[in-house]
């Protein structure tokens, strides 16, 4: 139950953590705008032809310096820093591209967007088959951080994946504060470390006790082992002999200060043989 406990603990931290984190970033929003190129003369050039093949270089028309220069005195931004905001998608057998440019600030966001669009524009890429205009008058300008489902879904994905590691951790490690709390009383020899919950944990004891080959004492560490203790003594094996093969029994957790007490004033014929965690 305490691992369960601590589990859960550890998972509501970190997804607590990971939220906090996340919803306490500073505000972001895109700028959004359209461009579509359309043919600039009845009679010119093949548009189609021309458009289909310039105009994936929007791309890089985009992050060129020449368009970043215009753009970046109305954007807030150097021009490099302005590269590194900007996205250009392009709709496939449509001649439309999506022009979009984050900042801190929904005004800042849609003045630059419709900068750089009037930069591009400005750039001609398509003369003389054809030409680009803007299809709104002004930007879409939309919040993308922080983005509430997504950072409540990242807490999740965290809280879990940090109670499912603290419950592998426990397991791989169960007996490290038993493992020091019998050092300390002078036993650093290999005992047994078995959980009361284990369904073989009955068989485990019994095998132990036998291969002792002396009589068996069920200590309880702490009164509220008592019961489990006297459990566990019903079912082990009567054995004949001199000495003792001693079972503690303690409750799990990290002070095992009762278990050094106990394992350190057992008789000089008393071999602890396992320690039963309740």
């Amino acid at each position: 139950m305490k691992s369960v406990v601590s589990s859960v603990g550890v998972a509501l931290l970190v997804g607590a953590l990971v939220l906090i984190a996340g919803l306490t970033r500073g505000p972001e929003y895109q700028g959004r705008v359209s461009l579509l190129a359309a043919p600039a003369a009845a009679d010119g050039a093949p548009y189609g032809e021309v458009v289909s093949l310039a105009l994936p270089a929007l791309v890089e028309l985009a992050r060129s310096p020449s368009v970043l220069a215009a753009a970046a005195p109305v954007s807030g931004y150097s021009a490099d820093e302005l590269a590194g905001h900007v996205s250009v998608e392009l709709v496939p057998a449509s001649g439309l591209a999506r022009l979009s440019v984050r900042a801190p600030s929904a005004e800042q966001a849609g003045a630059a967007a419709m900068a750089l669009g009037k930069a591009m524009i400005d750039a001609d890429l398509l003369a003389p088959a054809g030409k680009l205009r803007t299809l709104d008058s002004r930007p879409e300008v939309v919040t993308v951080a922080p983005d509430v489902p997504l950072v409540g879904g990242l807490a999740m994905v965290a809280a879990v994946a940090a109670g499912l590691a603290t419950t592998a951790v426990r397991r791989l490690t169960p007996g490290g504060p038993v493992r020091r709390a019998l050092a300390a009383a002078g036993v650093h020899r290999p005992v047994a470390l078995v959980r009361e919950e284990d369904p073989s944990a009955a068989d485990r004891l019994a095998v132990l006790c036998r291969a002792a080959g002396r009589p068996v004492r069920v200590v309880p560490v702490t009164p509220s082992v008592t019961e489990v203790a006297a459990k566990l003594a019903a079912g082990l094996p009567e054995e004949s002999g001199e000495g003792a093969s001693v079972v503690a029994v303690t409750t799990g957790g990290r002070k095992q200060a009762e278990l050094t007490a106990t394992v350190a004033v057992l008789p000089a014929g008393a071999v602890l043989v396992a320690v039963v965690l309740a």
